[in-house]
């Protein structure tokens, strides 16, 4: 697990995401057993040791690609902004909301990845 994510694909997703004009960010996600949202004090201990966004997939399914020996690329929307000391309660409404608001860029993101690999 010293290498989760395929160099070689996230280089390739980030050249994508370029050349799309797609914001992309690279960082530490951190998985939560769900469905629920973090509290303040979970959001400062996360961030603690190191987390840049949280959520409560993509890691266990990365866990399982990897001891597959599959080459894995991690793609995240991030749907809520969680600051602890400015926490206002989202809606599930608002968190699909958004991810459909993401669904193209991410399509294209997506789609050209697998057709270059």
């Amino acid at each position: 697990m010293c290498y989760p994510y395929d160099r070689d694909l996230l280089a390739l997703g980030r050249r994508v995401a370029l050349e799309e004009r797609i914001v992309c960010h690279q960082g530490v996600f951190v998985a939560v057993p769900g469905p629920n949202l973090e509290t303040r004090a979970e959001y400062r201990f996360l961030r603690m040791i190191g987390a840049d966004v949280v959520g409560m997939s993509t890691v266990p399914e990365v866990i399982v690609g990897v001891h597959a020996k599959m080459r894995i690329l991690g793609i995240s929307v991030i749907t809520d902004v969680c600051l602890p000391d400015a926490l206002e309660p989202v809606s599930l409404a608002e968190i699909i909301a958004t991810a459909n608001e993401a669904e193209k860029k991410l399509r294209v993101l997506v789609r050209r990845v697998v057709r270059e690999v």
